[in-house]
């Protein structure tokens, strides 16, 4: 098997949850016995939250790309970046690595061709839902994507970053998350895309009105894909 990197921490609740899908994955496919061959650096989340500027993006890119070559130094094959919003500096942290950086976007995309959905929406945070970076991957797979609503962008940064990122699930978060994807099924949606690693904290992914593609598990997924070669 080969060893998978994580850039983690961002928050550590989805490194946990990354850390658990992957080994269960390995676990499934190589015998009970097995754990996935892994290396996680678990960064400070403080220091890398709400970024908004150039500058703030700028360190951010250097931090994530110190991370990556550290992974790829100590053994790592592949990288995961184990966050949606810091793809928006993935072509960095590819750069700076001469090992393949798996992007959560296309892992999705690639799911849901193979699905053939042709109509989602996406869910994440405001970087996520607004700006190109993420969408692009989605709609370069003729993935039409509903466009973003400012009250519902508001809605989820704000229990994404005040809830989710701290470890909390309110019963009120979940509740707004339902109609939420009600309304969306009632707009024309296909499916959910699930464009940040703790929504599945208050989001029923197996068990809902519209299929739910969870980046976490996907992503996950294709790091199981790339350990067992």
């Amino acid at each position: 098997m080969r060893k998978i990197g994580l850039v983690g921490g961002l928050s550590w609740y989805s490194t946990r949850t990354y850390y658990e899908h992957i080994n269960r994955g390995v676990q499934a496919r190589a015998g009970k016995q097995a754990s996935a061959p892994m290396v996680i650096e678990n960064l400070d989340a403080s220091a890398l939250m709400r970024l908004s500027g150039a500058d703030d993006w700028a360190r951010a890119a250097g931090v994530l790309s110190d991370s990556a070559r550290r992974l790829e130094q100590a053994g790592a094959t592949a990288l995961l970046i184990g966050a949606n919003s810091m793809h928006k500096v993935y072509d960095a942290v590819a750069g700076a690595v001469s090992v393949p950086v798996l992007h959560i976007a296309e892992c999705v995309a690639e799911r849901m061709v193979a699905d053939r959905v042709k109509k989602a929406a996406l869910l994440g945070s405001r970087n996520v839902m607004l700006e190109s970076f993420y969408r692009q991957k989605l709609i370069a797979r003729d993935i039409e994507l509903l466009a973003p609503k400012m009250e519902r962008v508001e809605t989820l940064d704000r229990i994404i970053y005040e809830e989710l990122m701290l470890g909390k699930a309110s019963r009120q978060s979940q509740r707004e998350l339902k109609t939420i994807l009600t309304n969306l099924g009632q707009e024309g949606a296909e499916a959910v895309v699930l464009g940040c690693t703790e929504l599945e904290m208050i989001v029923d992914v197996d068990a809902n009105v519209l299929p739910i593609y969870d980046c976490t598990r996907i992503h996950a997924d294709a790091a199981v894909d790339w350990i067992m070669g």
